[in-house]
């Protein structure tokens, strides 16, 4: 299954060797293809040299076992009516552009209510909902 994943998310797995990099290094390991597209990575770069510019490194290490989109410009008329700001976009427009069928994002103030839902054949997810729903199934016979 392709998955497509937010700016946040990255950041969090490039910050750390925690949760959110367990997390991707699972469903890497269950056959999921793990996207992102040119918007995502700039934000993620961004914010970590601003925040955590020692995580660089991390993130250099990280995308080799990622597929990275071309920027998309964009934007499917279906997105025209949903809540979310217009930087938001873009992303949801990614996952959808690259056939995506799940996007993780930890950004609940702004995704939150699209949450477990389906929008062009992307459903969204928290990275919590994620792991719930990936990988459990995974394990069922």
């Amino acid at each position: 299954m392709r998955i497509f994943l937010d700016a946040n998310v990255l950041f969090s797995a490039a910050k750390s060797d925690g949760a959110m990099r367990r997390l991707l290094g699972l469903l890497r390991k269950g056959g999921h293809e793990i996207w992102i597209d040119d918007y995502v990575l700039e934000e993620a770069r961004r914010n970590l040299t601003a925040k955590e510019p020692a995580a660089l490194a991390a993130l250099h290490i990280l995308l080799p076992q990622l597929h990275v989109g071309a920027l998309r410009v964009a934007h499917p008329t279906v997105l025209a009516n949903l809540p979310l700001p217009e930087k938001d976009k873009p992303v949801l427009a990614a996952a959808i552009h690259h056939r995506c069928a799940v996007m993780i994002t930890g950004d609940h103030t702004h995704f939150g209510r699209l949450y477990g839902r389906t929008i062009s054949g992307v459903t969204v997810h928290s990275p919590g909902s994620a792991a719930v729903r990936l990988l459990t199934a995974a394990r069922k016979p």
